[in-house]
């Protein structure tokens, strides 16, 4: 079901966030994300020559982290190709702190801390989020092929009461995983 009708009104600012996970043939996996921020109409920009123009992206961030069937991350690739200031992009090395950092509970504070706050660039620190969903996404499916149970225990225990649909006694939990379920018996 689609949003309702808005009210009238003149589009500002675009956001688009685009994360893809890649099996490697070495047996690691590349989880990448990109945010592209526009805005439609032309505006001033000292560090751009002048003017930044209508749908020219004023931000195109990318990071690329690798990370095993475990989800640590073992390597960290990330490039700020266009920010609104030309200082922005002494930071993407900052990035590399990430590297030994395990995706699992916990991620969002230890990643925020990796990326050093105002040593750091809050977009590549905000495109962490999504590209740890990714990253569980592309990896547990890649788990479930594999035909590992026990990975899919584990994935299920991550996963249980993070949300209304996997809360302990839902009847996805009830169905999926019923080990874990601790509803009542319904019918």
């Amino acid at each position: 079901m689609p949003l309702t009708q808005p009210a009238s009104r003149k589009l500002a600012h675009s956001r688009v966030v685009t994360c893809q996970g890649y099996q490697r043939d070495d047996g690691l996996w590349d989880i990448e994300g990109r945010i592209v921020d526009t805005k439609p109409y032309r505006f001033q920009n000292r560090d751009r020559g002048g003017w930044i123009e209508a749908d020219e992206a004023l931000h195109d961030i990318s990071i690329r982290l690798t990370v095993n069937l475990d989800l640590e991350v073992i390597d960290v690739d990330a490039a700020i190709d266009y920010s609104p200031y030309n200082y922005c992009k002494s930071v993407s090395m900052v990035a590399r702190n990430l590297v030994g950092l395990k995706i699992a509970p916990g991620w969002t504070q230890k990643s925020k801390l990796a990326m050093g706050a105002n040593r750091g660039c809050t977009h590549l620190t905000e495109l962490l989020g999504p590209v740890a969903t990714t990253a569980i996404q592309t990896i547990s499916s890649a788990k479930s092929r594999l035909g590992q149970s026990k990975a899919r225990r584990s994935s299920s225990n991550a996963f249980l009461d993070s949300c209304h649909t996997y809360a302990s006694d839902s009847p996805v939990v009830k169905l999926h995983w019923p080990e874990h379920y601790t509803g009542g018996d319904q019918g």
